[in-house]
């Protein structure tokens, strides 16, 4: 695929993916990133791509990072939704501590890259083992324990830099 290619597939099939990826998410910034995103990977497998299935292979990975995208945001509210506790047994100025550590370890974990933060929440949040998050990622045990470590050593460094 050629320039010229790339610029009539953007040109015919941006506004139609962006708005089918809205219709999916009622979110237009959402929807602009995730088709932005994709016409990027299709111009970085453009040498692989066949004209001929281009359009199918746009929507499904519009698909693909939107799913990713939801589930990622899930995991990250669900950390928040299992911490419970009592409003009365904490006074004002604890309670805004927690909240503003509750935000930046929000923010660090959709900061982490990628690698890290998948293994982390499968973790933490999905309660699996090393071996199981090995086995659905397709990684050694020890991969896994090094990213555990890495997303681990991020978040800590984070949070002490900040005191």
């Amino acid at each position: 695929m050629d320039n010229q290619e790339f610029k009539k597939i953007f040109d015919q099939k941006f506004d139609e993916l962006r708005s089918c990826i809205y219709y999916r998410c009622g979110d237009v910034d959402l929807a602009t990133d995730i088709a932005q995103d994709c016409f990027m990977k299709l111009w970085e497998k453009r040498d692989s791509i066949v004209m001929s299935q281009v359009t199918g292979l746009l929507f499904k990975m519009a698909s693909d990072m939107y799913v990713n995208k939801f589930h990622h945001q899930k995991r990250t509210k669900k950390v928040f939704e299992n911490i419970r506790f009592d409003l009365h047994d904490y006074s004002p100025e604890e309670l805004l501590t927690f909240k503003q550590l509750n935000e930046k370890y929000t923010m660090l974990i959709e900061n982490m890259p990628e690698i890290q933060r998948s293994v982390f929440l499968m973790s933490r949040i999905d309660g699996l083992q090393y071996r199981e998050i090995a086995e659905r990622l397709g990684l050694g045990v020890k991969a896994v324990e090094k990213r555990m470590g890495n997303a681990l050593n991020y978040l800590r460094n984070a949070l002490m830099a900040e005191n």
